[in-house]
């Protein structure tokens, strides 16, 4: 993999990542006229449920849903230039324009919300990276390929290791959102990557029933999980190296959770084999999701690194999900999702993984 580092018009970081040194070279200048960017981000506390939320009022401004030939996510061309300085590219990261952490953000924040001393506030500090996993506008990532699909891998652990190094930064969280169900804002194939000043509310929860677990049996939950979920009902792809298993409580009508068999807290610690069996597994999936229905499923894909300080306790894992319950049909967050986080399914899980099992087509 080689990697080349770039400056744009308004001194945000861009990194292109190319499979050999045969790819040209990346010196394309980035000539707009754009502004300085300004991320007033705080972090606001909430003392009743002890998690920490982002405020960034500034992101209302951010492009919305614009037209394929006016997409900022592809490369740029003459009289039409974009994110991307380049003419064409493999796989790029740059510095979020609109991000909602900063490593730059406004530093001077009260010590705590206006009228309620227990809600402590601070800078929004932290990273917001775009990952473009190609410059071709129409290819979903499972029509990636093999050799594609394992270049974004690879930019995911560099990124991942290099975050992860940034002083002040708890967590590294890979994710992509794919489809206008989901949410998203560029229907250009891309992920984000958000480095967290904080461990995510669903990672801290994961590593309190782990410690419970050892505490009172000795073992290693995530371990015994993933053994168990190797030879059951609800395995969907598997390989030597991964495991890709609807999970026995899933709370998303279709839900994949993709382990591999050696224990490794995030992406860098994958060996090259352990990443190229997660390609063909995540593509052998991500088809499947694409071929279920009629149409491809909207989903999220979000990776499960290990925080800074609890690296020994965890467990790489991906987690697929999609809100589409049936041809037509969204699975809202309603009453009891939204006000309570307490999830009701509307499907089987068991028959799920056999739905996916027998979508057999990925892409050519």
């Amino acid at each position: 993999m080689i990697r080349t580092s770039r400056r744009l018009a308004d001194g945000r970081e861009i990194l292109y990542f190319d499979e050999d040194a045969d790819a040209p070279p990346r010196d394309a200048t980035d000539g707009r006229d754009l502004p300085a960017v300004a991320t007033q981000s705080q972090l606001r506390f909430d003392p009743l449920l002890g998690e920490w939320v982002v405020v960034a009022a500034h992101r209302q401004t951010r492009t919305f849903l614009p037209p394929a030939d006016q997409c900022p996510l592809c490369p740029s061309r003459p009289g039409r230039p974009t994110e991307i300085p380049e003419s064409d590219y493999q796989v790029v990261v740059f510095e979020n324009r609109f991000p909602s952490l900063a490593t730059d953000v406004a530093r001077d924040v009260p010590t705590s919300a206006a009228g309620n001393p227990l809600a402590e506030l601070r800078p929004g500090f932290g990273r917001c990276e775009v990952v473009c996993f190609t410059s071709d506008h129409d290819r979903d990532f499972f029509e990636l390929g093999h050799q594609r699909a394992r270049l974004v891998v690879d930019a995911w652990a560099e990124r991942t290791a290099e975050l992860s190094a940034l002083d002040g930064v708890e967590q590294v969280f890979c994710f992509e959102n794919h489809g206008e169900e989901i949410g998203v804002t560029l229907s250009h194939p891309h992920g984000q990557i958000y480095a967290y000043p904080f461990v995510a509310p669903r990672v801290e929860k994961l590593l309190g029933s782990v410690r419970r677990h050892r505490e009172a049996t000795g073992g290693d939950l995530f371990a015994e999980v993933v053994t168990a979920e190797r030879s059951g009902p609800r395995v969907v792809a598997a390989n030597e190296h991964w495991t890709a298993f609807v999970p026995a409580a899933a709370r998303w009508p279709y839900e994949v959770q993709l382990f591999p068999t050696r224990k490794v807290a995030d992406l860098p610690e994958l060996t090259d084999a352990e990443r190229d069996a997660f390609v063909d597994v995540y593509l052998d999936v991500l088809g499947r999701f694409a071929h279920r229905f009629d149409t491809p499923m909207p989903y999220i894909a979000s990776w499960n690194q290990a925080p800074a300080r609890a690296r020994d306790e965890w467990w790489l894992h991906l987690q697929l999900f999609s809100l589409r319950r049936a041809p037509g049909k969204l699975k809202y967050l309603a009453g009891s999702e939204s006000g309570m986080g307490a999830f009701i399914t509307d499907t089987n899980p068991e028959d799920v993984a056999e739905q996916l099992r027998n979508a057999q087509v990925t892409a050519e």
